[in-house]
């Protein structure tokens, strides 16, 4: 029998061992923070959007009562600052376009 002849299986179970941990911490961590960003964006994109949509439905219902006319006036005016905002959100965007592609 050699006298330390247990101490390779030692050595190469420890270095198996890291090995195998320096993968995971490589490859699975990432994966794992990569996978949480994913699912709690997506959780607060469609609490977001439910947000939006609740706040859209409580200023078209404040308008209908507070406008003394059908429904359709507080249609058109919710509307109309939609539309307005969105205009506005468009022209913005296609400025700072240009700028970027003429160099500015």
């Amino acid at each position: 029998m050699v006298p330390g002849g247990s101490d390779w299986s030692v050595r190469a179970a420890d270095t198996v061992e890291r090995v195998v941990g320096a993968v995971r911490d490589k490859t699975s961590v990432p994966l794992t923070t990569v996978a949480r960003a994913l699912v709690f964006g997506l959780v607060a994109a469609v609490m977001g959007v439910t947000a939006v949509v609740f706040v859209a439905v409580a200023l078209v219902r404040a308008v209908n009562v507070l406008l003394p006319a059908e429904v359709w006036a507080a249609y058109l005016a919710i509307g109309g600052i939609f539309t307005l905002g969105g205009v506005f959100l468009l022209r913005r965007a296609t400025s700072e376009k240009a700028s970027r592609e003429s160099g500015q």
